[in-house]
């Protein structure tokens, strides 16, 4: 295997390594929010250095590819999409640990009706089965299951929209805890934010996957042509 094969696929092993990890900290949010476990949200936080040690690393290949292979063709587009997943995948983390410092700031924990009618377990379920999507899309080079990632943005939409009327009518019920009800909230549109990031990568990958396998069929294309 050439020296920038190996390059290119350590960089893709510390890609999927650091999805795997930004998917931990989603589902111990809602583990977090629902045990009211502060020490889950305290490693929650903590675990942002490794992510942004994963975006500092990854830059770092991806340039030092760019500047002594110089890539071409497939090569380049991976290292091209690689930029921005870990740019979307940085931006999740940051949002997981900014979950996890809410749910510490809590006072007490919200009771299960509160956390249902807002949703939780509906939106955390969709971020983390999108997660499962875009990882498995981009170790396989599956489009489809990429493609699957979309109808899971907009039903993630669609609670973030409702989850305003629900907290505002909650808040007239008990305004003294209005401002944990908005962290709630915040929460929901953390989420969503989230989701777009998932779908963003979604769109990565399939650009790199859809213009490789336009350029080898158009290889075999042009073979079939000169043999005719």
């Amino acid at each position: 295997m050439a020296i920038i094969q190996n390059q290119v696929e350590n960089i893709k092993t510390s890609v999927l390594e650091m999805m795997h990890l930004t998917r931990k900290q989603v589902a111990r949010s809602q583990e977090a929010l629902f045990t009211f476990n502060k020490d889950i949200s305290e490693e929650i936080i903590a675990s942002e250095k490794k992510v942004n040690g994963y975006d500092l690393k990854i830059v770092k290949d991806c340039e030092q590819t760019l500047a002594l292979y110089n890539p071409v063709a497939d090569d380049l587009r991976l290292i091209i999409s690689v930029l921005s997943i870990n740019t979307f995948l940085e931006r999740i983390g940051d949002n997981a640990k900014s979950i996890g410092k809410f749910i510490s700031d809590f006072d007490k924990p919200f009771e299960l009706e509160i956390l249902n009618k807002l949703r939780f377990n509906e939106i955390f379920e969709h971020v983390l089965q999108m997660f499962d999507y875009v990882i498995e899309s981009f170790e396989t080079e599956d489009t489809e299951k990429a493609g699957k990632v979309f109808k899971i943005d907009k039903a993630i939409d669609e609670i973030n929209v409702a989850a305003l009327k629900v907290t505002a009518d909650i808040i007239r019920l008990d305004l003294q805890h209005a401002e944990n009800y908005l962290r709630l909230l915040s929460i929901v549109q953390k989420l969503e934010r989230s989701g777009d990031m998932l779908k963003n990568i979604a769109e990565e990958s399939i650009f790199y996957v859809d213009a490789k396998v336009l350029k080898h069929n158009s290889k075999k294309k042009n073979k079939l042509i000169s043999k005719d």
